[in-house]
C-alpha cells in the first residue's frame, strides 16, 4: 500500500490527489463484488458506460471471478469504500500488443482526482509490466471530463462512432480514442 501512495505522490508533486494515505489503489478481489456492484449501479457511473440498470450482484461476482489472463482489474478505495474501478483487457493474436481500457468513478467522488490516479495506474501497468503498444477506449461524446482526462494522458480521438449506444431513451455517439506508445 505504501508503495502505491508514494507512486501517486511522485506523479503529482505540485497537486497531491488526496491527503496522505486517503486513496488506496489495489487489485480487485472476489470479495469486492458487493462494493463494485453498488458502484456500477449508481446512475452517474452507469450513464458513462454500456451497463444496463439493475445489474445483479451475481453478474458482478461472475465478472470478477472469471477474469482471464491478460486482464487487470483495479479498485480505488477511500476509507475502505470502493469509489472507482478500472481495468485493462489485453487483446488476442495479432492484436496482443493492444488492450481495451475501461474505468469509472463513484458519483459522489467525480472530479476529485480518482480517475487520474486510476488511469495513471493503468498506464504504468500497460507500459512497464505488460509492454503494450496501443491502448484503446470508447467514450461518449458528451462526457467532457473523461475526454479531457484521456487527452491529458496522450489519448487521441481516432473517429466518431455514430449511434454507438442506446442510452436514456436516445442513441448517442462515442469517440474511439487510443494512445500509442512510441
Amino acid at each position: 500500500m505504501e508503495a502505491t501512495r508514494t507512486l501517486l505522490e511522485r506523479q503529482t508533486p505540485s497537486r497531491p490527489i488526496w491527503d496522505a494515505g486517503a486513496l488506496v489503489l489495489r487489485a480487485m478481489r472476489p470479495s469486492d463484488a458487493e462494493g463494485v456492484n453498488a458502484l456500477q449501479n449508481l446512475p452517474g457511473f452507469r450513464f458513462g458506460t454500456l451497463r444496463l440498470p439493475y445489474q445483479s450482484l451475481e453478474e458482478t461476482r461472475k465478472f470478477i471471478e472469471n477474469r482471464t489472463a491478460g486482464r487487470v482489474g483495479i479498485v480505488a478505495l477511500v476509507e475502505d469504500r470502493i469509489v472507482g474501478t478500472a481495468g485493462l483487457e489485453r487483446l488476442d493474436g495479432r492484436r496482443n500488443h493492444a488492450a481495451h481500457l475501461g474505468m469509472g468513478v463513484h458519483d459522489d467522488y467525480a472530479g476529485r482526482g480518482i480517475g487520474t490516479a486510476l488511469l495513471r495506474a493503468l498506464l504504468d501497468t500497460a507500459d512497464n509490466w505488460m509492454n503494450l503498444k496501443r491502448l484503446e477506449l470508447t467514450v461518449f461524446v458528451d462526457n467532457a471530463a473523461a475526454i479531457a482526462l484521456y487527452d491529458r494522458h496522450g489519448f487521441e480521438t481516432e473517429g466518431t462512432l455514430r449511434a454507438y449506444a442506446f442510452r436514456d431513451g436516445a442513441f448517442v455517439d462515442a469517440y474511439a480514442m487510443a494512445r500509442i506508445r512510441p
